[in-house]
C-alpha cells in the first residue's frame, strides 16, 4: 500500500512544478511566473514498491482565470533510462534520498498502474495518508479483452490541445490524460472503452468539482 513520508522535500513539488509547467505545450501562461495551489489527487501502488506514482491536481492563479492542470508524477530512486526529456526534476526526500520526479506519461511503471486502475486491477490510495484507499476516485472499463501487456512500454506520446495522448499502434489502443481539468461531465470519445474521473478543489478552498481526468479508447480523439 502507498506510504506517505511525514518530510521534507528540497526543492519542493510546487516549486519543481512552477518551472517545469510554463514549457509545456498545454500550459496557459497567465501574469507572471504560475501560483500553484494543490487541489486534489491520488496515488497508486507500484507491486514492485520501487516507483512513487501520484496524480496531482494543481491550481494556477497567476491568470485572470484559474486553470487546474493534471500532473501525474512518478518518482524514482535512480534515473529512467532514455527518459530525459521526461525529467520534471531532482529532490532531496528526507528520508529516501534523492529522487527524480518525471512526467508519468513517459515512465512505463505508471501507465501500467493507470491501465490497472482502469481494469479494476488496483485500489486507487489517498493522496495524503497511508494504506488508505480512496474511494472517490471512480473507474470503469467496458472493454471485451484486458488491454495489451505491452502497451505501456511501446506507446508514443503525442501532446493534444490540452491533453496528452499514449497511442500504440501495434495495439490498436490509445489512452488520454486531460492535462487542463474541467468541471462536469465531458463526453467520452467515439470508441471509449474505460475512463478515470476524480474531484480536485476549486480556488475558493471550500467547494470541490469532478471530472475526467483520463480516457482508454481504440479511437484517437482530437477533440
Amino acid at each position: 500500500m502507498a506510504v506517505v513520508h511525514r518530510t521534507t522535500l528540497t526543492p519542493t513539488k510546487d516549486e519543481l512544478l512552477a518551472s517545469w509547467l510554463p514549457t509545456r505545450p498545454w500550459y496557459r501562461p497567465g501574469a507572471g511566473a504560475p501560483q500553484l495551489e494543490r487541489a486534489g489527487g491520488f496515488r497508486l501502488d507500484d507491486p514492485k514498491g520501487e516507483v512513487g506514482i501520484e496524480f496531482m491536481a494543481v491550481t494556477d492563479t497567476a491568470g485572470a482565470e484559474p486553470v487546474t492542470y493534471l500532473v501525474p508524477l512518478s518518482y524514482r530512486g535512480a534515473p529512467l533510462d532514455g527518459a530525459e526529456d521526461a525529467l520534471v526534476g531532482t529532490m532531496d526526500h528526507g528520508v529516501l534520498g534523492k529522487r527524480w520526479a518525471y512526467d508519468g506519461c513517459h515512465d512505463p511503471v505508471l501507465v501500467a498502474e493507470l491501465l490497472a486502475l482502469i481494469e479494476g486491477r488496483t485500489q486507487p490510495q489517498a493522496q495524503s495518508a497511508s494504506n488508505t484507499p480512496d474511494h472517490e476516485v471512480a473507474f470503469a472499463y467496458t472493454g471485451d479483452t484486458p488491454v495489451p501487456a505491452g502497451f505501456a512500454t511501446g506507446t508514443e506520446v503525442q501532446e493534444i490541445q490540452d491533453a496528452t495522448g499514449l497511442a500504440s499502434a501495434a495495439h490498436g489502443v490509445t489512452l488520454r490524460l486531460n492535462r487542463v481539468l474541467r468541471p462536469g461531465p465531458e463526453a467520452l470519445p467515439q470508441g471509449a472503452t474505460g475512463h478515470v474521473t476524480s474531484w480536485w478543489r476549486l480556488p475558493d478552498g471550500t467547494t470541490r468539482a469532478r471530472g475526467l481526468f483520463a480516457v482508454l479508447s481504440t479511437v484517437l480523439s482530437t477533440s
